[in-house]
């Protein structure tokens, strides 16, 4: 009997055993570090608990991770100032730029009119000096009859242009004898606008 009881209890301090080495690997106890004392019986090292780290050295990573924290997010608010600065001095570049564009348009269109406007008077005078040539070649009064069917502008212009030719050439003019062939009243008009008002044409 009694070696019967000692067998049955060796066995059930080896179901035992084996039963904690079981739920020992299955990680549903820690029945390694609990056998250490076993472990060192037979000459092997049981599993020992990690020690944790002093409260005071948690307190220090924690300040320091903190103070890192709020570096970060110092940071990242001057990064969010500079980037609506960056923003803002764009949008007053592009509006520049804009204005810039617009008085560019206008400094062409004023030059395209200015242009315009040299080429016509260019034109007006070729053509007035080619009429005053063309007259002072013709026979008086058939030039006369040409100058008293334009308007007084006209006349005046082709008038001043024979002078300036005549006096280019070093010939005597004829306008005083076109006027003397117009009618009074249209010869007199002629002449009190040409003393009035200065020269249209170069």
């Amino acid at each position: 009997m009694v070696g019967r009881i000692i067998v049955l209890i060796l066995l059930i301090a080896v179901m035992a055993f084996g039963g904690l080495m079981w739920l020992d690997y299955l990680n549903v106890i820690d029945a390694k570090t609990v056998l250490v004392p076993v472990y060192r019986l037979f000459g092997k090292e049981g599993r020992t608990q990690v020690k944790s780290v002093d409260d005071e050295s948690l307190s220090l990573d924690a300040e320091r991770l903190a103070v890192r924290l709020e570096a970060l997010e110092l940071q990242f608010k001057e990064m969010e100032k500079q980037e609506q600065e960056i923003q803002r001095r764009r949008g007053e570049i592009e509006q520049m730029a804009e204005e810039l564009d617009e008085r560019k348009n206008s400094l062409d269109e004023r030059e395209n009119s200015i242009n315009a406007e040299a080429e016509q008077a260019d034109i007006r005078t070729r053509n007035v000096e080619q009429n005053a040539r063309y007259l002072n070649g013709m026979p008086p009064q058939a030039a006369v009859g040409i100058i008293a069917a334009m308007d007084d502008q006209d006349a005046i212009d082709v008038f001043r242009k024979t002078e300036e030719i005549a006096q280019a050439e070093g010939t005597t003019s004829i306008v005083s004898y076109w006027l003397s062939l117009l009618p009074p009243e249209r010869a007199a008009e002629l002449q009190r606008k040409m003393t009035g008002r200065p020269s249209r044409l170069n």
